[in-house]
Formats: structure tokens, sequence, C-alpha cells
């Protein structure tokens, strides 16, 4: 199976996406919320830093769940405002 490449904006979002985890760990450890969250360290870090900028939806919701954060905040956070 051949993956589309991402536009701009899929980029963009995931890149939004990684920030807002990343800011919502705050001094806990990448280790500690990947547990939590019941994936590996490794794939976080692949979120937070963009490099896995398209997520499955259970694996975001893991990490909103862990991180206390809702959903709706994660949209909101994450949508691209048009210009």
């Amino acid at each position: 199976m051949v993956r589309t490449p991402l536009t701009p904006e899929e980029r963009e979002r995931g890149e939004r996406l990684g920030r807002t985890l990343r800011e919502a760990r705050g001094g806990r450890s990448m280790t500690e919320v990947a547990a939590e969250a019941g994936i590996s360290a490794e794939t976080l870090r692949k979120i937070e830093t963009g490099r896995a900028p398209t997520p499955a939806f259970f694996t975001v919701a893991a990490l909103a769940r862990a991180l206390g954060l809702s959903m709706d905040e994660l949209v909101e956070r994450c949508v691209l405002v048009p210009v």
C-alpha cells in the first residue's frame, strides 16, 4: 500500500498536536506518560516531534486521557485557522 504524501496543512496540524502534547506533559517524563497511555515512548517521541503527524485516533485518545486533556481541547488547539 502506498501512502499519499501529507499536505502542508496535515504536517502543520501534526506539529501542533505534538507541541500541545509536549506542553501538557510538562515535567512528566515521556516514558511515564507513554506507559500510562499504553504506547511506547518512541511512539510518543515521534508524535511530539512531528515525525508521526497522523497518529491513530485511539493513540491520541489514550494520550489525551493520560494528560487530562479532552478531545475537544485537542481539536481546538490543533485546528488550522484559515488566513
